[in-house]
C-alpha cells in the first residue's frame, strides 16, 4: 500500500548534463549531431552506390552506420531541444519509448559488431569457404536479426519497469531516460521480490547484448591472431591486420566506454559521473566512426573519390 504522502507520478525531469553555458553546449552538440548524419550518411550513399563494395564487410558496415544514426538521434536531439528550455519535463510514454530506442539500436549495434568480428574471421580462417558462408544474402539475414533482436529483447524491461509506479521524486539526474536512474523513482509500495525478478530480467538482458556479443568478438580475434601469425611473410601479416584495425578500433570505443559507464565505481562518480561518460558511447562514437572506417580504408576513399569526380562532372557538364 501506497502512504498517504506518496504521489504515483506521469513526468519526469531530465537535469542533463549542466545548468550552464547551456548555448555553448547547445553549438557544441549540434555540430557533432549533425557531423555524424553527414558522416554516416555518406557511409551509407558510398556502399549503396559503388558496386565494388557491395561485399559482406561493408554491408555489414552500412548497416552500422544507418543503427549509429538512428542511435545518436534518439539522445542528441532532445538533449538540444533541453539546452534552450528551462522546462525539462518528459512523459512517462515518452520516457519509456526513449528508452526503448535506446536499448533496441544499442542491442542491434552490439550484435552488427560481433557479426563484423564473424566476418573477419571466415575471410581471414577460411579463405577459401568465404563466399559460401558469407553471402550478400547471408549478410543481409545477420543485419535483420541484429535488428529483429533489438526490437524484441527490450519490450519485457519497458513493460515490467514503466508499469510500476513512481513516487516522491520524479529528478532523473541524466540527460536521457537510463534505466538505473528510473528503477530508483519506484515506489515503496513495490515488493522486493518483484524488484528481484526485474533486476533479474536486466541482469540476464544485459549479458545477452553486451557481455555476450562481446565474447563471440573476442573468440572471432583470437582465431584470426592465431592465424595471422601462422603467415610467413611480413606484408600478408599487414594485409589481414589492417581490415580488422577500424572494427578493433571501434568495438574497443564502444564496449569499453559502456562497460565504464555501468560499472559504478567511486572513480567513475568523481570524473565526470555516468552523464560525462555515457557520451562516449552514445554521442562520440557514432560520431567517430565513419571516420575510423574511412580515414584508413584506401578501398574507401577511391570510391570517395570516384562519387566525386561523379558529383562534380553532373555539376558542370
Amino acid at each position: 500500500m501506497a502512504t498517504k504522502n506518496e504521489t504515483h507520478i506521469t513526468d519526469f525531469i531530465l537535469l542533463g548534463l549542466s545548468s550552464e553555458s547551456q548555448s555553448l553546449l547547445f553549438a557544441v552538440f549540434l555540430l557533432i549531431y549533425l557531423f555524424t548524419l553527414t558522416g554516416n550518411t555518406m557511409i551509407i550513399l558510398i556502399v549503396s552506390l559503388n558496386s565494388n563494395l557491395h561485399t559482406p564487410m561493408y554491408l555489414f558496415l552500412r548497416s552500422l552506420s544507418l543503427t549509429e544514426m538512428l542511435y545518436i538521434t534518439v539522445t542528441v536531439p532532445r538533449m538540444l531541444r533541453d539546452f534552450l528550455h528551462e522546462d525539462k519535463e518528459i512523459s512517462r510514454t515518452g520516457c519509456a519509448a526513449q528508452f526503448y530506442f535506446f536499448c533496441c539500436l544499442g542491442a542491434s549495434e552490439c550484435f552488427i559488431l560481433a557479426f563484423m568480428a564473424y566476418d573477419r574471421y571466415l575471410a581471414i580462417c577460411h579463405p577459401l569457404h568465404y563466399m559460401t558462408k558469407m553471402s550478400k544474402n547471408k549478410c543481409l539475414y545477420l543485419s535483420l536479426g541484429s535488428w529483429l533482436g533489438g526490437l524484441v529483447l527490450p519490450l519485457a524491461n519497458i513493460i515490467m519497469v514503466f508499469g510500476l509506479p513512481f513516487c516522491n521524486s520524479n529528478i532523473i539526474d541524466h540527460f536521457f531516460c537510463d534505466i538505473l536512474q528510473v528503477i530508483h523513482l519506484v515506489c515503496a509500495e513495490v515488493l522486493p521480490s518483484t524488484l528481484i525478478v526485474i533486476k533479474l530480467y536486466i541482469l540476464i538482458y544485459t549479458f545477452l547484448v553486451i557481455p555476450l556479443p562481446f565474447m563471440l568478438i573476442l573468440m572471432s580475434y583470437i582465431h584470426i591472431f592465431i592465424s595471422v601469425l601462422r603467415i610467413r611473410s611480413t606484408a600478408g601479416r599487414n594485409k589481414a591486420f589492417s581490415t580488422c584495425g577500424s572494427h578493433l578500433t571501434s568495438v574497443s570505443l564502444f564496449f569499453g566506454s559502456a562497460t565504464i559507464t555501468y560499472l559504478r565505481t567511486e572513480a567513475i562518480d568523481t570524473y565526470g559521473g555516468p552523464k560525462v561518460w555515457s557520451l562516449l558511447f552514445l554521442v562520440f562514437v557514432p560520431m567517430l566512426n565513419p571516420l575510423i572506417y574511412s580515414l584508413r580504408n584506401n578501398e574507401f576513399k577511391k570510391a570517395l573519390q570516384k562519387l566525386g569526380q561523379k558529383a562534380y562532372s553532373g555539376v558542370y557538364s
